[in-house]
């Protein structure tokens, strides 16, 4: 049984219709990261806003809190153990509080509070927010740098899975003015609301980092893969590739010991997005080679 994502995308998020041109903010209100410009070729471009009206949303993702709370109260007692021992490293290593929280979109566009260990130095976006640069960002600290490698920053969020705020799997939750910015250059953006987001996901160990545009686009096809073909064993597959990458295992061993690769470009959500990322690189290539 599965149920429609919302047709009346006004209704569920307050959102226009289709509209043309919508890169008339080229770099998405983050002027410090360059990789976000949006070739003037582009512009008028179609940019579908709002739900994608075919997604089926399985039921599955109203019943899997049967299991995720058992598990997430069964973790609690390690991550939040091992979460206070990391918590004083980052105190002794940097300057600033061995916790750091930062709102958050969630199912539906309700905002909560996610948090996560500090990995950045406290005067990371003195300049204004931005995205990470991933693993060059000057702003990241040397301990912060394992963290984020070994996914232990994260360890905090079971604290959201508790809440009912997140899930083990699901889209990662983005902060409500990125998501502002990048439903004007993304199809359908805000079809990725329409569950609770996620530890991980098939997006998170499939692909690296958000760095630009296209790399926005291509997990978004695989999120809507993960929305629509979500399952207890795909979850329970993902939790343990979670679990072996934070012992150490390489990213790209521990999602194919899974069973779990995937391909933007294979994906069945693809068709929305593979033209726009398509001449987004062509243009990107040219200027790179004059």
């Amino acid at each position: 049984m599965s149920e429609p994502v919302a047709l009346n995308s006004s209704e569920a998020f307050g959102n226009p219709g289709l509209g043309q041109g919508n890169f008339e903010n080229p770099k998405l209100s983050l002027p410090a990261i360059p990789a976000f410009d949006i070739p003037d070729e582009l512009r008028g471009e179609y940019i579908a806003p709002g739900v994608l009206t075919t997604l089926e949303v399985p039921s599955y993702h109203r019943w899997k809190r049967i299991w995720e709370v058992p598990l997430a109260f069964l973790l609690a007692i390690p991550a939040l153990s091992v979460t206070l021992v990391l918590m004083g490293l980052v105190k002794l290593t940097s300057k600033g509080p061995g916790i750091y929280s930062q709102v958050r979109s969630g199912k539906d566009g309700k905002e909560f509070t996610m948090y996560k260990l500090r990995s950045m130095y406290t005067d990371a976006e003195i300049n204004g927010i931005q995205w990470a640069a991933g693993e060059t960002d000057r702003r990241i600290t040397p301990l912060g740098y394992w963290l984020r490698k070994l996914h232990l920053d994260e360890l905090p969020q079971i604290i959201n899975v508790l809440r009912g705020e997140m899930s083990f799997c699901g889209p990662r939750p983005e902060r409500p003015q990125f998501v502002s910015e990048l439903e004007k250059c993304v199809p359908y953006y805000r079809t990725r609301l329409a569950v609770r987001p996620g530890i991980t996901g098939f997006a998170q160990i499939n692909l690296p980092a958000d760095s630009d545009t296209v790399s926005v686009m291509k997990k978004q096809t695989l999120d809507l893969d993960y929305i629509e073909d979500a399952s207890l064993t795909a979850d329970l597959r993902m939790v343990g590739c979670t679990a072996l990458r934070l012992v150490g295992v390489p990213g790209k061993a521990a999602t194919k010991f899974a069973g779990l690769v995937r391909s933007p470009e294979e994906s069945k959500f693809s068709n929305h997005y593979i033209d726009l990322w398509q001449k987004c690189e062509k243009v990107k290539n040219q200027q790179s080679q004059s």
